[in-house]
């Protein structure tokens, strides 16, 4: 395609895709592996000398199904940024696991219910808790999300800002809790916000909610490198960037490729260019793509809400 068919391509501030770029560069595969240099000369370039490479060097294809449908959709993530204890105590008893020894030996491993009954099952998680949360609902949260910044209260009283990151999960399959209140007639509003207010009136029905989601991920922790805060990593290996990272089917667009993206919605209307870094287990077919959004409350109200039709275009060389 013309580089005229990518809307948004004179005003879109190209630059801040450059730190996403170059993480890819890390791990290039090897359609990319002979330009990171030049990449790695443009970073402090001026947005229009930016530009003008790309242009100059690679070549927009538009993304299409097998049907040629050029129209998809865009969803979105984030990483929660959570207050936890190291210790189980009141007020904050909701455990994030390790993963457990014998995860590999049972496939799938329990369920989220069997996890909370199984005698079995709370004995191989016996000692893997990594710390405690407040609220149930944010524990799930942070599966779903697949990472999260957790500010931790140590047993010395001592507070310090740690990632928990993907580590594995029981491989039982996703079911979304928001999807059951709604086919059961119980809530009009599925958002997390709309969640918890149903189980604020419905306490006693908590674990009914919860175990409808069989699903569990594992954390590993991760300490966090001083100075400029990064995302965390996606399936590339490389850290993501807020606003500026896409999780794609791998399948159809290869971890490392600039992107560029076309979504108007009521939400917002995003007219740019991202990096593929990414995957997931519901982000399949050529065009969709999950948008990293950043980290915190306002990054999470986005991923909520974000659902709205997406187009792609491919920067490849030429």
């Amino acid at each position: 395609m013309p580089w005229s068919e990518l809307p948004g391509l004179e005003t879109d501030d190209v630059n801040e895709a450059w730190p996403a770029w170059l993480q890819s560069c890390a791990r290039p595969t090897p359609t990319w592996a002979a330009l990171c240099p030049k990449l790695r000369q443009l970073a402090q370039a001026p947005v229009e000398t930016q530009r003008q490479w790309l242009r100059q060097h690679l070549q927009p294809y538009r993304v299409e199904t097998l049907t040629e449908q050029a129209q998809g959709l865009l969803t979105a993530y984030y990483e929660p940024v959570l207050n936890a204890s190291r210790q189980s105590r009141a007020g904050f008893n909701v455990p994030l696991f390790a993963p457990p020894a014998d995860l590999n030996k049972r496939k799938p491993w329990y369920t989220r219910q069997e996890m909370e009954t199984l005698p079995q099952a709370r004995a191989s998680l016996q000692g893997k808790a990594l710390v405690y949360l407040a609220d149930p609902v944010d524990a799930m949260v942070l599966q779903i999300q697949g990472s999260g910044l957790v500010n931790v209260t140590e047993a010395n009283g001592s507070q310090r800002q740690v990632r928990l990151a993907f580590a594995a999960t029981n491989e039982q399959p996703y079911k979304s809790i928001g999807r059951w209140l709604l086919d059961k007639g119980l809530v009009r509003d599925a958002t997390w916000p709309g969640i918890k207010a149903w189980i604020a009136r419905n306490p006693s029905r908590l674990n009914e909610l919860l175990w409808q989601n069989p699903r569990v991920v594992f954390f590993k922790e991760e300490g966090l490198p001083a100075g400029q805060l990064l995302g965390p990593k996606g399936a590339q290996g490389v850290p993501l960037t807020a606003e500026r990272s896409i999780a794609v089917d791998r399948s159809s667009i290869p971890y490392g490729t600039p992107v560029w993206l076309q979504s108007s919605g009521p939400q917002t209307t995003l007219d740019r260019l991202v990096v593929a870094q990414d995957t997931g287990s519901a982000i399949v077919g050529a065009v969709r793509a999950d948008y990293y959004a950043g980290s915190g409350d306002a990054a999470g109200e986005l991923a909520g809400r974000l659902k709205q039709p997406l187009k792609l275009w491919v920067l490849w060389p030429r």
